[in-house]
């Protein structure tokens, strides 16, 4: 009887030094960020400094939502009737969004659960508005979506890469009148509108574990 005690008492001991899954975390990301409008046709053009922070709930190991708040500053030539001039234009814009997030594999760091991996790609989409202009008061409104890589090292660390697109339903995000409808195209189409982006690595801090399931664990 002792001995199958003994036992009992290592497998629980076991059990409970798994690392658990938290359901919270905050993190900070910096990268680089760019614009694709009236000025600049392609992305990673004229790219600049991106950097901001975030918060995320996991309600599981495949499904989060992430609130994150975000600056980057906007650059490109200007143009005079469509010939690119030597100088450029330039503005700063916040953004704060909320995104659902969805893994492709069960991620996180439980070693008894062979389907749970501590590297995942993901997919997010949602909602966001920001701040822009040379005096910061210009409002916009935007839908943000991406994909990424997530990577936990460890109990409490991580890091995020991604890449994300907001796509704005506005079409002047330089702030400069003579950049705006350059092609005469406003009204044209529904898909005529700014893109801003940024493309982040962040590390993350997890906390608030899940509740132990072991009625033997303190």
């Amino acid at each position: 009887m002792l001995p199958l005690t003994l036992l009992l008492c290592m497998a629980t001991s076991i059990a409970c030094a798994q690392p658990r899954q938290f359901h919270c975390e905050v993190g900070l990301q910096g990268g680089c960020g760019y614009y694709v409008g009236d000025a600049t046709p392609h992305i990673f053009m004229n790219v600049r400094e991106a950097y901001g922070a975030h918060f995320r709930y996991k309600f599981d190991q495949r499904w989060a939502i992430q609130v994150k708040g975000l600056t980057q500053r906007l650059t490109g030539p200007m143009l005079d009737n469509g010939r690119v001039l030597d100088t450029y234009w330039q503005t700063q814009m916040v953004n704060l969004d909320a995104m659902a997030e969805f893994n492709f594999f069960r991620f996180g760091a439980k070693e008894y659960d062979k389907r749970v991996k501590p590297l995942t790609p993901y997919i997010f989409l949602g909602v966001g508005c920001s701040l822009y202009g040379r005096d910061m008061l210009t409002p916009g409104f935007y839908i943000p979506l991406g994909f990424g890589l997530k990577w936990k090292f460890s109990q409490r660390f991580g890091l995020n890469l991604a890449w994300q697109h907001n796509v704005y339903v506005a079409d002047n995000l330089e702030g400069v009148d003579n950049l705006n409808n350059t092609y005469k195209l406003n009204g044209s189409n529904i898909f005529n509108c700014d893109i801003a982006g940024q493309l982040t690595l962040g590390i993350v801090f997890e906390f608030a574990p899940e509740k132990k399931n072991c009625k033997y664990c303190n």
